[in-house]
């Protein structure tokens, strides 16, 4: 298990500048990417017991996190293919 954040810019670094574009003029990506975040940050909290929870919601949240970044990374390659 690991209990290193999973940023958007650590998952996808070959999308760095076109990540933060999209936050600023697509509200579709914006959305995608800060429900991603807030997401994450609560995996965060609760792989380090920070806020301690069954094996069972950490497992959902996990599976909500990677269909939030298929999202994000469709999203992406859509745009870059286009750019």
């Amino acid at each position: 298990m690991s209990h290193t954040p999973h940023t958007l810019d650590q998952e996808f670094p070959e999308f760095v500048e076109l990540i933060d574009a999209l936050k600023g003029t697509d509200a579709h990506f914006a959305r995608l990417a800060e429900e991603y975040h807030e997401v994450n940050r609560k995996i965060h909290r609760q792989e380090t017991n920070v806020e301690p929870v069954e094996d069972l919601v950490l497992i959902e949240a996990r599976k909500r996190r990677g269909a939030l970044k298929d999202q994000i990374y469709a999203v992406l390659r859509a745009n870059h293919l286009t750019a």
